[in-house]
């Protein structure tokens, strides 16, 4: 992994607005309200962890927009953004929910982002000093303009030896657009060094198929298994790929068990796993373990202290109400007691 220089993310910078499931929001005349983005997530945890980090995206050219890209930038991040368009993109998720159902409501078309096409950004300058670029599924899934602009990026940075990431976070509502997941994700990920994901997501975005019954096992192992199935398969389909990830969040009752595995130079890892009788938010830390894996990459470290730092980062994340980590390098070391 080429890791060298500085992180480059590129995705759309939302805003989460977040009411509780009662309706306090409504008798207290307030509606609480995140920065969000899973790319920006992502970059604000590598930012906290002093990777020298920088975030692409489109905004729209007025105050607001600008108090938020001042207050990113004050975390540390370095914002490119390409003022155009009238609005910034939003979404709707219940206070303590998962991104499922009806708790979850996108508010995004014709958002300023949405609207980029290919050309528009200057990829040969934004490359500049950078050794690693990383994106997500959700990119491609707001319109087909923008898968393009993600192939025009990935082509950019393969020519010029970047290490290259993406996380499969699969959101249905989003592909909407007249081509199914699978029509579009094959030909970006073909560009990719590092796929994170879970199974599931690897099913609906790739086409690699999960075993049907793994869901009535419950059964670590099981799961296990098949992570190293799609894995293995990930790796043959898709040459330049060296290594896969897979997260495990399972939610029962109350209880809350997470751990991960990692798949590269013909190995297998798996974490230690996690559990918590209460969570404050869902939203996140699948982001926050891709921060990780970057950041133990970047740092040299070998593969098994990556999937655990990765995984202590993202269970941790868990704990924290707004969508990115507060957790510092020191922090989650202490989680793993070195």
């Amino acid at each position: 992994m080429n890791s060298k220089g500085k992180v480059l993310t590129f995705g759309e910078l939302l805003l989460r607005i977040s009411p509780d499931e009662e309706g306090q929001w409504l008798k207290d005349n307030q509606l609480p309200f995140f920065i969000a983005g899973a790319e920006l997530n992502a970059a604000t945890a590598l930012a906290l962890w002093d990777v020298p980090t920088r975030y692409v995206t489109a905004l729209p050219d007025n105050g607001m927009a600008r108090q938020i890209v001042r207050f990113v930038e004050q975390q540390g991040i370095k914002m490119s953004v390409n003022y155009r368009g009238s609005r910034i993109g939003l979404y709707f998720l219940t206070k303590g929910k998962d991104l499922k159902n009806d708790a979850l409501i996108y508010d995004r078309a014709h958002s300023a982002f949405s609207e980029l096409k290919p050309g528009m950004i200057d990829w040969e300058k934004e490359f500049e000093g950078v050794s690693w670029f990383d994106f997500s599924a959700i990119c491609p899934a707001i319109s087909h303009n923008i898968a393009d602009v993600c192939e025009e990026a990935l082509r950019i940075a393969s020519q010029k030896n970047i290490t290259i990431s993406v996380d499969l976070n699969y959101r249905s509502k989003l592909w909407k657009y007249g081509k199914g997941a699978a029509e579009i994700m094959p030909r970006l990920v073909q560009y990719c060094d590092l796929v994170m994901g879970n199974v599931w997501a690897v099913e609906a975005l790739l086409g690699i198929r999960v075993a049907p019954d793994i869901h009535e096992s419950g059964q670590r192992s099981i799961y296990l298994k098949e992570a190293l199935k799609t894995s293995e398969e990930i790796i043959k389909q898709y040459p330049r790929c060296k290594a896969v990830a897979n997260t495990f969040r399972f939610d029962s009752e109350g209880e809350v068990d997470y751990y991960a595995a990692l798949y590269t130079g013909g190995e297998f890892y798996s974490s230690k796993e996690y559990s918590a009788s209460h969570i404050i938010n869902k939203v996140g830390s699948g982001d926050c373990f891709m921060a990780g894996l970057i950041y133990g990459f970047y740092q040299h470290w070998d593969p098994e202290q990556t999937l655990e730092y990765a995984t202590a980062a993202a269970f941790e994340k868990l704990f924290i109400e707004s969508d990115v980590t507060n957790r510092t390098v020191n922090d989650i070391m202490k989680k793993l007691g070195g």
